[in-house]
């Protein structure tokens, strides 16, 4: 079994808020940006921006119902205040549904749609900051859940949701 890795102490210096801000900075300049500059059209590229993004929706609301229902979490708090480690549905797949794994498919699903330099670069960049953070969300679920959540991570893909469900149709 592999060992869980380990936040580098660069990445872990850096400020959360700064990460996730300047990723939605980006992401917004991206959609912005898409109004005015285009790159050639093409219609198969622009059904693949829309396929990833529908899927980033799936990523991104499934885990509130989730969380809910599964995450042990009181009625008055936030669905994120889960007191349960959360291992099935879209956590069987990716540790990461939301927070990085829609972030990267709306990200690419603009770059795929608009194909301009600009949405290449934008859109790269708020990538590499959603899953620099997600080494930080690791930690902190890590600080959390304990050793449980260590075992969790050397089972299942931090945000490559091919990869978890290979893994997944693997084991079974």
């Amino acid at each position: 079994m592999k060992k869980a890795p380990r936040t580098p102490d660069w990445i872990a210096q850096i400020p959360s808020v700064w990460l996730v801000a300047a990723a939605t900075g980006l992401t917004l300049a991206q959609f912005v940006l898409a109004f005015f500059l285009q790159g050639p059209n093409s219609a198969v590229w622009e059904w693949m921006g829309w396929i990833c993004l529908w899927s980033a929706g799936v990523f991104g609301l499934v885990p509130i119902v989730t969380f809910r229902k599964q995450g042990e979490v009181k009625k008055e708090d936030s669905y994120i205040e889960t007191t349960r480690l959360v291992t099935r549905g879209l956590y069987a797949i990716v540790r990461h549904p939301q927070n990085c794994t829609a972030w990267i498919l709306i990200n690419l699903g603009m770059l795929l749609i608009v194909r301009h330099w600009s949405s290449y670069l934008t859109g790269s960049i708020s990538i590499l900051l959603a899953y620099l953070d997600t080494a930080k969300m690791d930690q902190r679920c890590i600080d959390k859940f304990g050793r449980s959540y260590q075992e969790y991570m050397k089972e299942v893909p931090r945000v490559n949701f091919l990869r978890g469900i290979f893994l997944l149709i693997r084991k079974r």
